[in-house]
């Protein structure tokens, strides 16, 4: 029963991996709160990651007036904002709540954790509070947690970017969402590779930011998951685009429904230091 917890909720994992922004996710090596055990903590030596990049020099900033993009151009500003914002975010801090519930079982819990994140691969917890059953904590939402940081750190993230060496794209339309006007996108896996998703993305038709992502995973861990459905929602925050909030559920053979909702919210981002250097003299 544990390694099917284990599985499971790795699986849940994967679905930050469809962030624009995806950091580390590291715990602390300690705890503020009573009872609450210590997290796990770690940092990359590459203390330099953001120095050297002429791509850092690039900013994120656009126009308050914008036209409507086309869904061609909506989709490659969309990419080329990922790859911006991977050079340019060097830290953020945050605070996240994971709630995990099994229905059938009429188990639930509530973590709440701050965070604080520096590039490229190094990033704490610190535990606020925890409500709920010990099994939910302990089997389900600190795996998730260390399933977290082995992805972050040993994963590569390119495999699972939504990108067009990953997907393939059908245009199917402009809607509103949330007060928005989208461009909606059917998006097909070209492999069948854990953290790939079949469903649809939303990008904003007038800054080509992502609004919402949506869907079916196409490979489970184990035979003891049916499916894993999510929705996983955006929001743009100063220059960046950060995940605020995912709903993820899965269909288990043994223990019936798993019900996962991660909500992020007070991000504090750090942008590249673009600096002007001094002119030589002549």
């Amino acid at each position: 029963m544990q390694r099917l917890f284990i599985k499971l909720f790795a699986l849940f994992f994967c679905l930050t991996s469809l962030a624009v922004a995806q950091a580390v996710w590291l715990p602390a090596t300690g705890s503020d709160s009573k009872g609450l055990p210590p997290l796990f903590a770690t940092s990359s030596s590459a203390a330099s990651y953001a120095g050297n990049d002429p791509v850092t020099a690039i900013t994120l900033a656009v126009p308050v007036a914008l036209p409507r993009m086309a869904p061609e151009l909506a989709l490659q500003v969309f990419r080329g904002r990922a790859v911006v914002q991977s050079a340019q975010l060097t830290s953020y801090s945050a605070t996240t709540v994971i709630r995990a519930e099994l229905p059938d079982t009429q188990q639930y819990g509530e973590y709440e954790l701050q965070r604080q994140y520096s590039a490229p691969r190094t990033l704490a917890f610190k535990a606020v509070r925890f409500t709920g059953d010990n099994f939910v904590k302990t089997n389900v939402i600190l795996r998730l947690l260390q399933s977290e940081v082995s992805h972050v750190e040993k994963d590569d993230p390119s495999l699972n970017a939504v990108t067009p060496e990953n997907y393939k794209f059908s245009y199917k339309g402009t809607h509103e969402l949330n007060g928005r006007v989208v461009h909606l996108y059917h998006v097909k896996p070209r492999h069948k590779r854990a953290g790939l998703f079949k469903g649809h993305i939303y990008l904003d038709a007038y800054s080509g930011s992502i609004v919402r992502a949506e869907g079916r995973l196409v490979k489970s861990p184990s035979l003891f998951i049916k499916k894993v459905e999510f929705v996983q929602d955006y929001a743009d925050i100063e220059s960046f685009t950060f995940p605020v909030h995912i709903h993820s559920e899965a269909q288990t053979r043994l223990v019936g429904r798993a019900v996962v909702d991660i909500y992020q919210r007070d991000y504090q981002p750090v942008a590249v230091s673009t600096t002007a250097q001094p002119m030589p003299a002549l």
